[in-house]
């Protein structure tokens, strides 16, 4: 019926052509589910060691968990926000950057960094642009090749959408093959919660 509903529109120049991407991506979230997350797992490294450079990022108040609510204005800041993040960063690795091959998050302090300083600026950015942090979760993934990786995940009211420096467009989360790990509780950041597996998401539902 959505479907149906927005090429009514979209074929009569109801719907404006600035909103046409966000629209495509709303009829596409239809029948989305958001990821389901599980009980509280190991904090990361990184986050920890973040934490110790940057207290004052870390040490805040418990809020209960909201989604942000989507619009085309709010999507045209998600999509601004990652091309412009993703543009204005040189890619280099952990090692290469720090010397070490702990992982070392950060902002993007230099103009370089990893999945991680990619991931925590648009975080960063979209909290002062006055999105909820509860909707903004730093997120642990697993690429098809076995290799870890970072994103930013942003809960939704039309679900689990993935900011992801390895591509340029916004993704919902199910739609990105990777494997989903761990990530931040929406209630406080400092509280990683385990996330279950897509197989076992369909598995369930069926």
């Amino acid at each position: 019926m959505l479907n149906r509903i927005v090429g009514t529109l979209l074929a009569s120049g109801i719907l404006l052509t600035a909103d046409a991407a966000w629209t495509t991506n709303l009829v596409a979230s239809e029948s989305l589910h958001a990821a389901n997350v599980g009980s509280v797992t190991s904090v990361p490294y990184g986050w920890l060691d973040f934490c110790g450079r940057r207290p004052r990022e870390c040490h805040v108040q418990r809020l209960p968990a909201t989604s942000l609510k989507l619009s085309s204005r709010t999507w045209d800041v998600l999509e601004r926000v990652n091309r412009g993040v993703n543009a204005s960063i040189r890619p280099v690795s952990n090692l290469e950057h720090w010397g070490t091959i702990l992982d070392h998050w950060d902002y993007p302090v230099d103009g370089k960094g990893d999945c991680k300083i990619y991931a925590l600026q648009k975080r960063r950015l979209l909290i002062a642009q006055g999105f909820p942090r509860q909707a903004l979760l730093m997120t642990i993934v697993r690429e098809a090749n076995g290799e870890g990786h970072t994103i930013l995940t942003v809960k939704t009211d039309r679900g689990d959408y993935i900011l992801d420096n390895l591509v340029g467009d916004i993704r919902p989360w199910d739609q990105t093959g990777y494997q989903f790990i761990k990530r931040q509780s929406q209630e406080n950041p400092n509280v990683w919660q385990a996330v279950s597996s897509l197989d076992a998401m369909q598995v369930t539902i069926r």
